[in-house]
């Protein structure tokens, strides 16, 4: 394994818990962006800022030309209350980097400073993308449209990046897999109409709620019995509202459920399958449904071969045990897949669960508990770095 570089390590969890101690949220993010580009200033890099977003791209120009390749760190943080007990915890009331940004952010400056360091062996140029708004409403599409693929003045030809996680893996194993690793993520909204009435005379009335209800359960024996079980589809139900009092029927009832799925084949059918369910079932009660299937992330796909190579890239680096070759994919989604649509790459988990802490039960990603241990941060920037580094050298 390589040495740890003291330094580097030192400065990136300086700039991780600045970051951390003032998480911002969505788009703008003025703070966060004022660090990165203090973080980056003094390097040979051509920054750019965002005009719709407050995002950064960096260009480092290699010492000979080649092909381009662009590493990502997404920046934003999560409308969640810290409980951590951390002597850097948010000093932003209700609002934490509850999902590792921050460290993604701090180990993609550390990225740019190890191919600084290298940039006459470089052949060709890296694009460093530090994105907003990855928990909505989706700045790396909005980056994508303002040119970051195209930063260097040619289109990239692969893209990496990293995410940490507070749960599930040990501390410092990589995970990822070929071909689908995350699922697109669509929001499904429903309004059920009826007549409302006295709760006495429900017969001179017609009832949404318990229609609503009958879809809802009607929509899981959907999922099972119309979708291939390899190839699955999730739909949840996380809100639903009727009504205002007890003896009072209400015209009508309203539910959003999330909609997961692994493949542009399940996500089509199921866009529509669930419009067909809502429908189908209030107009068999006599009742009218409007359903809106509202399109999110699309399917997170990592290229086979650009898979493969990080694997292969972080048993060189570190040893074979410290990379794992997932079985499923998961059922979270990620705005990496825009970029991932249109640029063959990879994404990598990195396990950041504080060591001596059972990754089984520890807190996960997204909970206000979560903590994500500054022990991985050297150690992410050295393979994104070796990532590009070894993929402009293959051409």
């Amino acid at each position: 394994m390589p040495a740890v570089d003291t330094t580097l390590q030192s400065d990136l969890v300086e700039l991780r818990r600045a970051l951390h101690r003032e998480p911002e949220i969505g788009l703008h993010l003025p703070r966060t962006q004022a660090k990165v580009l203090a973080a980056l200033d003094g390097l040979p890099l051509t920054v750019t800022t965002g005009t719709a977003l407050s995002s950064v791209t960096a260009v480092l120009r290699g010492g000979t030309p080649g092909p381009t390749v662009l590493l990502r760190g997404d920046m934003d943080a999560l409308p969640v209350p810290e409980r951590t007990g951390l002597p850097y915890a948010s000093e932003v009331p209700g609002t934490m980097h509850a999902c590792g940004h921050d460290l993604h952010v701090a180990m993609l400056v550390g990225a740019a400073r190890l191919l600084c360091a290298r940039r006459a062996d470089l052949a060709g140029d890296v694009v460093f993308m530090f994105q907003p708004a990855e928990e909505g409403p989706g700045g790396a599409e909005l980056m994508i449209a303002e040119g970051v693929l195209d930063a260097s003045g040619t289109r990239a030809v692969a893209a990496y990046g990293l995410h940490v996680v507070s749960a599930r893996e040990r501390y410092g194993l990589f995970a990822s897999r070929p071909g689908p690793l995350m699922a697109s993520s669509d929001t499904l909204r429903v309004t059920v109409k009826g007549a409302g009435g006295h709760g006495a005379r429900p017969h001179y009335a017609l009832d949404p709620v318990p229609v609503a209800c009958e879809i809802v359960l009607a929509l899981q024996s959907y999922v099972t019995r119309r979708h291939d079980i390899f190839d699955p589809v999730v739909v949840t139900v996380g809100s639903f509202h009727a009504g205002t009092a007890e003896n009072v029927i209400p015209a009508e009832a309203t539910f959003d459920a999330t909609v997961r799925s692994f493949s542009p084949t399940a996500r089509d059918r199921v866009r529509q399958g669930v419009v067909d369910v809502v429908t189908g079932i209030a107009a068999a009660h006599g009742l009218t449904a409007a359903a809106e299937y509202e399109l999110g992330y699309p399917v997170t796909v990592n290229d086979g071969t650009e898979a493969r190579f990080a694997a292969d890239t972080v048993a060189e680096l570190y040893g074979p045990d410290r990379y794992e070759t997932m079985p499923d994919p998961l059922a979270g989604a990620e705005d990496f897949s825009y970029v991932l649509r249109e640029v063959p790459g990879a994404f990598v988990f990195l396990g950041a669960c504080p060591p001596g802490t059972d990754p089984l039960t520890a807190p996960h990603n997204h909970a206000p508990g979560a903590v994500f241990d500054d022990g991985v941060l050297s150690d992410g920037a050295r393979l994104l770095a070796e990532l590009a580094v070894r993929r402009l050298a293959r051409g």
